[in-house]
């Protein structure tokens, strides 16, 4: 694929079905949006994690068919940067209301085991139904949802670890998501301890 080519053109290529087209886009501007996240909160893991999002947010909205932004791609990635980097600081305000004082401290409520065991077991089914339900997914989409949820690696490290792209690991992602939604539905697990 030529790398010249428009953004708009490279958008309306990858609506079209070729995934090459986002992987030059991401190519084109992630030095540009990496660095905007990363001027904003100082921290590399937080930088990759928002970076990241960002870009799940961008194939989300061009699958559904919601990308009406022609000619001003960079402007509006970088507009959803903006919005997930100040989501990212207004979830740090509320964490941060839950400091350790001297007259309270966050460890007494978390670790306190008496506190609701009918919850706690309750969370504890949900959990083992989610992972029984892990084993109907397909192998790459497993290996990716483990990756990130449960070690918790970033898309890069995902990517460089299983040797694919970084379209092809969100895709592995977003279809593992899908599926477990759909197995969730089909099996008549309710995720909810309320």
């Amino acid at each position: 694929m030529r790398k010249n080519l428009k953004d708009s053109t490279l958008v309306e290529r990858y609506i079209n079905g070729e995934d090459k087209a986002l992987e030059v886009l991401i190519d084109r501007h992630n030095h540009r949006i990496y660095g905007y996240i990363y001027s904003k909160v100082r921290d590399k893991e937080v930088t990759d994690d928002i970076f990241q999002d960002t870009f799940v947010k961008v194939i989300r909205t061009i699958k559904k068919g919601s990308y009406n932004e022609h000619g001003k791609f960079l402007p509006w990635v970088m507009q959803i940067a903006h919005n997930l980097t100040m989501d990212y600081f207004r979830r740090m305000k509320k964490l941060a209301i839950f400091e350790n004082t001297d007259d309270f401290c966050i460890l007494s409520i978390l670790g306190d085991n008496d506190l609701d065991i009918e919850t706690r077991i309750i969370k504890e089914q949900i959990h083992e139904d989610l992972i029984g339900l892990l084993d109907g997914l397909d192998h790459d989409q497993r290996e990716v949802l483990t990756m990130r949820i449960y070690r918790r690696m970033s898309y890069q490290e995902i990517c460089k670890e299983t040797g694919v792209g970084i379209n092809t690991a969100l895709g592995r992602m977003r279809y593992a998501i899908l599926n477990l939604r759909k197995m969730i539905k089909a099996n008549g697990i309710i995720l909810t301890s309320d």
